[in-house]
């Protein structure tokens, strides 16, 4: 008959496995904390991406708070400054983001980014731009001026309008507008008046993604404390007694 004491189990004290347990606990749960709190952040940006255009009048919206993604709309009329901004693709067709001033009634100047319009075969051909006239009320959100920074920035004072450039930033925008804000509008659809393929939408990963992670991080953890639990109860009898890990 086998003897009873050879199948208990007694807590045995490894530091090792507790050193290896005790670094790498607290680093999937603080993983598992931050994945959360980078799934509320984001389903704030969704929440503020989705909500609806503010009722602010455009001097007052332009002097408060300026921020990427804030909903606007604005009337006024286009005005005769054309960028087209190249090396700009939709579904693998090259092409440019159109971007024209805009004067609004009151308040200053803008830059309008209409959306994108495929490129000629021809190099050396632009894209044919009608731009309307008249009152318009467009619709849109703010956004940053198109500044990759891995391209130098290039004088395009010479070049009639419409001008294709790599980029645009601020200053040189103002040599032909002047009084610019900070930020430009992105038309927020296709149907805006003047709009081309305007077929915007947050760039950012989801807060479910977030999520998902954060339960990937926090199964990690119990089943590194289970694990560790299991492997520090160890059988005690003729065989066990001198095994001191």
């Amino acid at each position: 008959m086998a003897d009873p004491q050879a199948s208990k189990r007694k807590w045995r004290f490894d530091w090792r496995l507790m050193l290896f347990s005790g670094f790498f606990l607290p680093l999937l749960i603080g993983l598992g904390f931050w994945q959360l709190d980078r799934a509320g952040q984001k389903q704030a940006m969704l929440d503020g991406w989705q909500q609806q255009a503010q009722t602010l009048p455009w001097p007052q919206l332009i002097e408060g708070e300026v921020r990427s993604g804030k909903p606007v709309r604005v009337t006024g009329l286009y005005g005769d400054h054309t960028w087209l901004l190249d090396n700009r693709t939709r579904d693998g067709v090259p092409g440019y983001e159109v971007i024209t001033d805009f004067h609004p009634l009151e308040g200053p100047p803008v830059l309008v980014n209409r959306g994108w319009i495929q490129a000629p075969r021809n190099r050396e051909r632009l894209p044919q731009i009608d731009t309307p006239e008249g009152l318009l009320e467009l619709a849109g959100r703010l956004a940053d001026y198109p500044v990759p920074p891995v391209l130098a920035e290039s004088d395009q004072a010479e070049q009639e309008w419409p001008r294709r450039v790599q980029r645009l930033p601020r200053a040189a925008a103002g040599h032909a507008v002047e009084g610019l804000p900070a930020v430009i509008i992105r038309l927020d659809s296709g149907q805006q008046p003047g709009a081309f393929r305007a077929d915007w939408t947050p760039d950012l990963m989801g807060p479910g993604t977030h999520y998902g992670y954060a339960a990937q991080w926090f199964a990690l953890a119990v089943a590194l404390t289970i694990l560790t639990v299991a492997a520090s109860y160890r059988k005690t009898g003729a065989n066990n007694d001198n095994d001191n890990g």
